[in-house]
């Protein structure tokens, strides 16, 4: 892809997703590749201990072991978007993901078959109010950046969120360095300006 020509992006994300996943298709999916029954058995009570809204769905959010499930559980959308629909543009993490293409109609056409796929193989959905396809060089949100062809900015939620935290933590140093070594990756000069202020103001 280069900026020749316009490039589509279509972005979605699940809706509800450690919520809504399904334990038994988990389950069943995990144990083709845990051929050890112990591990299959403990993997199991690890699953089983939790659910949602109704029994035998859901997983908690943020255990580690839940981050590692949901990739093992995804992993069969990556497989169907890879090899089935032999996307090449496509970048997923946990349950956000994206496809480029040249043709905006293309991506429109994958809709209907991504969410078939979803619901039928993974009893999942996509959030029908995070669905969008725009061209990358508007900016795509993705992750909490906003991105661009040459480069990147954080979100206005995400700074003022950062602004806030130092603030809070009375320009601890640690909270500070760690904001500075995101603000490395972004293009803002603007934002390291106000951090820099706001931890003066804090010293004085």
């Amino acid at each position: 892809m280069n900026h020749i020509k316009t490039t589509w992006v279509l972005k979605c994300d699940i809706r509800k997703f450690f919520a809504s996943v399904d334990q038994r298709v988990l389950l069943n999916i995990v144990k083709v590749y845990i051929p050890d029954s112990d591990i299959f058995w403990l993997i199991t009570q690890i699953v089983t201990i939790f659910h949602s809204t109704k029994s035998d769905v859901g997983l908690p959010l943020g255990n580690l072991t839940s981050q590692l499930l949901v990739n093992v559980y995804m992993n069969e959308f990556d497989q169907f978007i890879k090899h089935k629909l032999k996307i090449k543009y496509y970048i997923r993490y946990a349950d956000d993901f994206l496809i480029l293409s040249r043709d905006k109609s293309v991506l429109k056409n994958l809709l209907p078959q991504l969410q078939l796929f979803l619901h039928d193989r993974l009893r999942l959905q996509l959030h029908p109010n995070k669905i969008s396809i725009r061209t990358v060089s508007s900016g795509v949100d993705y992750l909490g950046w906003i991105l661009f062809p040459d480069y990147r900015i954080l979100r206005s939620v995400t700074k003022k969120r950062m602004l806030s935290s130092i603030k809070n933590k009375q320009g601890k140093e640690e909270t500070v360095q760690s904001y500075l070594g995101i603000l490395k990756h972004v293009n803002g000069i603007k934002i390291r300006k106000k951090v820099d202020d706001l931890v003066e103001d804090i010293k004085k």
